[in-house]
């Protein structure tokens, strides 16, 4: 058994790719996309198919008065979506821009219009996870979004205060992301930690402890690993999303597994149920200096991957004469 198949046992595997080829090699149960991702695989000439057909359909409805750019994008990346529902049994994530991360009712209105185009390629909403920055704004817009039976994936997790206020929103999942948490303090520790020691792991473990204990029904999804350690420590979270290269060093693998988290090991942690609202949300996640500050740096460069492809779609619209 490899370790990709006995991780397996205790954790549901996502593919952190929007290469398809990917996809259909390791075959996960769920698959995530973001912007950065999009536009590599969009620029891949077995993919010209979806780009040709999200430029058709930016044609037709800008004549409607909507801007051919956002149509362009949003149809991109939910065909993109489509492609990768074909070969997994689970949900594709499709992230909402970063821009509108500070925005409550943008993000609404966002991960409506992208259900919508979900819906009209027949895809049911439960098969969709509207990706959302876990800002107090996103995680309201959420809170309101999974009200009206759309499905959240809340992203740029870092703190414990996001998680608790996650919890609250009730929202389908949560992505707080281990290989950015260790980066900060390997940083400003100057020096690797060890496997044992490491504070991205430390941290899904306390949030998933957490939620075990009280019954909460909101998934943990770790995200953002660097190394396989960090997979296996984690062993029995909801699920795992985990990037092509080391879904490929897992699958070559054939070392085994234990599980380390689970329901019944949670029940016996020491933590404390909690509830915050929006000023203690704001001073529990500013008292930690690590999630301030790679939330804000996440919310940039996922701002930057957006721009990144916003002007690929200028390019693709201004050479068929549709900008």
């Amino acid at each position: 058994m490899s370790q990709l198949e006995s991780l397996r046992r205790y954790s549901t595997v996502v593919a952190d790719t929007g290469e398809i080829a990917s996809i259909s090699e390791h075959k996960p149960q769920d698959a995530t996309t973001n912007p950065s991702l999009l536009l590599k695989a969009a620029q891949e000439p077995q993919y010209r198919r979806l780009v040709d057909g999200a430029l058709d359909y930016s044609k037709k409805r800008s004549r409607q008065g909507l801007s051919p750019i956002s149509l362009f994008l949003d149809k991109l990346a939910v065909d993109f979506g489509c492609e990768i529902l074909k070969i997994i049994p689970g949900r594709v994530s499709t992230e909402v821009d970063a821009a509108l991360s500070f925005d409550r009712e943008g993000t609404i209105a966002k991960a409506r219009s992208l259900i919508a185009l979900y819906r009209e390629a027949g895809v049911a909403t439960d098969r969709v996870l509207v990706k959302v920055a876990s800002t107090w704004e996103g995680i309201k817009a959420a809170e309101q979004l999974e009200a009206e039976g759309i499905h959240c994936n809340l992203t740029l997790l870092f703190s414990f205060a996001q998680a608790l206020a996650c919890a609250d929103a009730k929202v389908t999942l949560i992505s707080p992301f281990v290989g950015r948490i260790y980066d900060w303090y390997k940083k400003n520790r100057g020096q690797e930690i060890p496997p044992n020691e490491d504070p991205g792991v430390t941290s899904v473990t306390r949030i998933y402890n957490y939620y075990k204990k009280f019954g909460i029904k909101t998934h943990v999804m770790g995200a953002s690993f660097r190394r396989i350690e960090q997979l296996t420590a984690l062993a029995g979270c909801d699920l795992l999303t985990i990037s092509p290269k080391l879904l490929d060093a897992l699958a070559k693998s054939e070392a085994t597994i234990e599980r380390k988290l689970s329901p019944e090991t949670a029940k016996m942690s020491d933590l404390v149920e909690m509830h915050l609202d929006e000023k203690a949300f704001r001073f529990e996640h500013n008292q930690d200096a690590m999630a301030t500050e790679k939330l804000g740096e996440g919310i940039r460069v996922f701002y930057s991957d957006g721009r990144k492809l916003e002007e690929y779609a200028n390019q693709v619209l201004a050479h068929t004469g549709a900008g």
